[in-house]
């Protein structure tokens, strides 16, 4: 499958990504200073890894290597999902609106990837 995108900046599943990161950023900030190594630097580190996956699987080049990449963000997507219901359940903050894009962001991740598959298997 040739990748009609010439960027991965082009495909909405990584601006939604990205955009998410941004926001887990800034949430995060208000995270105990006792969490900045623990909860804080998880968190961080699981959003960012959906996009960074993506990134990384969009210029593979074939199908297989792609999904490979793509499901390690959705594996991540759904690591950071657990943080971000964690720190609502520690009182650190009100993730809600945070699992609501994260979900929306991995919605359009599998979408990718059947779309992937239906045009490659």
């Amino acid at each position: 499958m040739t990748d009609k995108s010439q960027s991965f900046r082009d495909v909405l599943v990584w601006q939604k990504a990205h955009a998410f990161t941004l926001q887990v950023y800034r949430a995060s900030e208000s995270f105990p200073k006792s969490e900045q190594y623990g909860l804080t630097s998880q968190v961080r580190r699981a959003a960012a890894s959906i996009s960074a996956n993506f990134v990384e699987g969009f210029r593979r080049r074939t199908a297989a290597d792609k999904l490979r990449f793509y499901n390690i963000a959705q594996a991540s997507a759904d690591e950071c999902l657990y943080h971000l219901i964690l720190a609502h359940d520690l009182g650190y903050a009100d993730t809600t609106v945070l699992q609501t894009n994260l979900e929306e962001v991995s919605r359009l991740l599998q979408g990718y990837n059947n779309g992937l598959e239906r045009n490659c298997f």
